[in-house]
């Protein structure tokens, strides 16, 4: 074990985390591991998204809550809509069964989710307790989906944490190709139009890193979602009319 994997505490449900500088560092087995144990009702959740920490674990694991340094996040004002993606866009604008919904289906989002895991993942960490905890902070107001409907049918879409105005990505899914990117999108055009200007995407991916997002430190990133926490809350609905934020020739 590295001078850097410190003790790992163990948390008795409502105990308040440990400082988030205790985190595992990058030269230890779990880069941003900062405890175990606690529990995942929701003025947990709420105290841990509202710190900069968030829960992740696999079955047969205990629940484990992260804090990474450096952290990251999308600026939405510095989203990457490609051109091949612009079309589909576009193309999805104009046509008369294609449309947006937020919350009309979080349960069937979250569990469409939970069954498509990421690439190189032999399983998922969207386990039940995961499932029930999300739904539980969807039906208290804290917990949102953005999806993605073609004739009727859910074919895609994503599902997020949002305290104030700030918006913590969690997962997506897609039945057709482009359909969660273009959910994503979505919630861009969403944020704009409500002055929500981050979007947390916890870790570094090549796919993040395409659509815009990048790496800020960990103090930073607190310090963004400190802020922006105390600010109202907007509600939550999707207008066809946010997509100008994105096509203004739309």
């Amino acid at each position: 074990m590295s001078s850097n994997a410190r003790p790992l505490p163990w948390l008795a449900p409502n105990e308040p985390f440990p400082p988030l500088e205790q985190a595992w560092g990058s030269d230890s087995p779990a880069p941003g591991l900062l405890a175990a144990g606690g529990a995942l009702d929701v003025s947990t959740l709420k105290s841990a998204y509202g710190q900069g920490v968030f829960p992740w674990f696999s079955d047969g694991q205990p629940i484990l809550w992260w804090s990474p340094s450096p952290r990251m996040v999308l600026d939405v004002e510095q989203f990457q809509l490609h051109r091949s993606m612009r079309k589909t866009l576009r193309a999805f604008c104009k046509s008369e069964t294609c449309e947006i919904r937020i919350d009309s289906a979080f349960e069937s989002v979250i569990q469409a989710c939970a069954n498509s895991p990421r690439s190189g993942q032999g399983g998922t960490w969207i386990v039940p307790d995961m499932v029930n905890a999300y739904v539980q902070l969807h039906r208290a107001g804290y917990a949102h989906s953005v999806e993605t409907w073609v004739d009727g049918q859910l074919v895609g879409g994503l599902y997020c944490v949002a305290l104030g105005r700030f918006v913590f990505g969690e997962s997506m899914f897609a039945r057709k190709p482009d359909v969660s990117k273009i959910a994503l999108a979505a919630l861009v055009c969403f944020c704009r139009r409500h002055h929500m200007g981050w979007i947390d995407c916890q870790q570094n991916t090549r796919h993040l890193a395409s659509l815009g997002a990048s790496e800020i430190s960990r103090d930073s990133f607190v310090d963004l979602v400190i802020r922006a926490c105390s600010q109202p809350a907007p509600d939550w609905d999707f207008d066809p009319l946010y997509w100008h934020e994105m096509l203004p020739e739309s």
